[in-house]
Parts: C-alpha cells; structure tokens; sequence
C-alpha cells in the first residue's frame, strides 16, 4: 500500500481490530463500503477478544443466518437470540479488571442492552463512532456511492476490504501495520496476543490509545 495516498476504502466492522483503527490515523479520509455484497465469516460481523480462556470470537447474528446475503447495507440484524447480553457478558469477564474497563463501560453498555438498531451497517457505524469519541480520534468518514472491484479503485485511494480479515489464510500483507506490544489482561497466561479488537487497547491503555496507534504505523 502507498502511505504517500490519502484516503482509504474499508468494509464495516463489529468493534474491529487494531490494525483497521490504525487507518483512522494514517489517513486523511475514511470510506466504508456501502454498496458491497455481504461477506460472511469476516470482521463485518464478528470480533474477537481476549479471555481467560484465549482470543474469544464474538459473533453478531444476521437476518437469515448461513443464507445471509444481498447488499451489505439491507443487512438485519438477528434477535432471535440474546447476543447482546451474551457479548457483553464476555466483554464484562474478560475486562472487567483492566485499568480502563470501568471508565469507557457506561459509553458501550447501551449498544449490549438496547434493540433499536435494524440493520448491521447502522449498528456498526454508530458503535464505532462511540470508540473513536472514546479515544479522542476524529476523522472524516464517508460512505461509499458506488462499489469499486478489488485493483479498480481510485488511484487516491488505498483499498483494506478484503485485506484486512480473522482468517490467516485470507489475510494479506499490510507493511504499514506493526503490532506494538502492550500490557493485556491476560499477558502472563498467554503472553502478547496481537491485534485484538480495539476494545481490548482501549480498556488497557485508556487516554494512550490513540499514541499506541500511531507507534503500530510504519
């Protein structure tokens, strides 16, 4: 990728991992696919964050589930089981002793325990605005009016929709992204896990959050 460019092309994500944050701060201007089918098994809708027991997926449920598709944006969520108690749960356990759990909780508890949200796209959005006021992170964002296929995009534009992804074997190379250890919940059990979910920098670090994402940019 071209660190000379100025905006970036990224999908949604569900509370998404440091790497995908670190383009808020390298970039001028944020595009968040609009217009894209919905990939399954990606970070649209799941996150993963470190527990007692190890990384720990949590996953939102979709309108239609496995035969989930059509445009990313016309995606419903799913209530048909208690997801949110159950994400929050998990969130609660695996946090709830780090430095800044108790300061950032009350800012994120309402998007575990309300049902106001119909589609995915909004749930997401909204969620990660509420993470970048937390870390005192502003940046232009837009949503996309068109869709680019992959190598078809603008030559402004770098593109991480697809690089960007939980599986090791779909992920690509990102030169400009360098997990810098920090001090995790759980280091003395199972040592530095990288690139969790933001939550798990911002209820480690806190105020810092936003430094720590710079010192990952190379």
């Amino acid at each position: 990728m071209d660190n000379h460019k100025t905006e970036v092309l990224l999908s949604i994500a569900y509370m998404a991992p440091i790497q995908y944050f670190t383009k808020f701060v390298s970039y001028q201007q944020i595009y968040i696919e609009y217009c894209e089918s919905y990939m399954k098994q990606s970070f649209r809708n799941r996150a993963v964050i470190l527990a007692a027991n190890g990384p720990l997926q949590l996953s939102i449920p979709v309108a239609d589930g496995p035969r989930a598709k059509g445009p990313i944006r016309d995606l419903k969520l799913s209530f048909d089981q208690p997801w949110q108690m159950m994400h929050w749960r998990g969130i609660s356990s695996a946090y709830n002793s780090s430095p800044f759990f108790e300061y950032y909780a009350d800012d994120l508890a309402p998007f575990f325990h309300e049902k106001k949200w119909k589609y995915l796209f909004d749930f997401n959005i909204e969620i990660q605005s509420a993470i970048l006021k937390a870390i005192n992170l502003n940046a232009t964002i837009k949503p996309t009016e068109e869709y680019y296929l992959q190598g078809e995009v603008p030559e402004s534009m770098d593109d991480f929709r697809y690089i960007i992804h939980p599986k090791e074997q779909k992920q690509e190379p990102d030169l400009h992204f360098f997990p810098t250890p920090y001090t995790q919940v759980f280091n003395e059990k199972w040592g530095f896990v990288p690139n969790l979910s933001i939550l798990d920098l911002l209820f480690s670090e806190g105020p810092q959050t936003i430094s720590h994402l710079r010192a990952c940019i190379r």
